[in-house]
């Protein structure tokens, strides 16, 4: 576990990285990602989530602690949501429901035996709000449990250092901005 949080807070001078194919990349200016908006992540969870950033630093975050079943029930909830054909409300709800609330799901979310069954039940004729207590429910869980851990640890930490926080004297001179793109891109990278 060590070995990954230090690969995910690794900084670089040039904030150059490898992509899959072995080529360098550079981040562009769109892609940057400014102090105001990390803050922002701290105010609720809700604004954390709805952050392509955010919510890849918070997936990485929850992958650290093998707790990402949460935050992916949570996503694929609000993808079956957008589901525009009637005909693939039911194959995609039934897929949802085996993955994480089935008593023998791979990623079984912690939910009461009351919305379990309810969630359960809702699945006899699945509608775009089948889910939504389920989902409820475990936004809540994430936000008095896991989102609160994730803003004291360094995946967020890091991001929303004062400029010059934990450098070295040869890195001091750096610009701060520029920290934050090598730490958006490595954010990006563990999504």
């Amino acid at each position: 576990m060590k070995h990954r949080l230090g690969f995910l807070l690794q900084k670089s001078d040039s904030c150059d990285y490898s992509s899959s194919q072995g080529k360098k990349e550079k981040i562009s200016s769109s892609q940057r990602l400014s102090q105001e908006e990390v803050r922002k992540w701290a105010d609720s969870l809700e604004n954390l989530i709805h952050h392509e950033r955010g919510l890849a630093a918070f997936r990485a975050f929850l992958k650290s602690e093998y707790s990402e079943e949460n935050i992916e029930f949570w996503v694929s909830c609000e993808d079956y949501k957008k589901t525009k054909s009637p005909a693939k409300l039911s194959p995609k709800a039934r897929k949802i429901y085996d993955e994480f609330i089935s008593v023998q799901a791979t990623k079984e979310v912690n939910l009461d035996s009351c919305t379990r069954e309810k969630t359960s039940h809702n699945m006899l004729e699945p509608t775009l709000s089948c889910f939504d207590e389920a989902q409820r429910k475990i936004f809540t869980l994430m936000e008095k449990d896991s989102y609160r851990r994730f803003l004291k640890s360094p995946y967020y930490l890091d991001l929303v250092s004062p400029p010059g926080a934990g450098c070295g004297p040869e890195n001091c001179k750096r610009n701060h901005t520029h920290s934050l793109d090598c730490n958006s891109n490595i954010i990006s990278q563990c999504a």
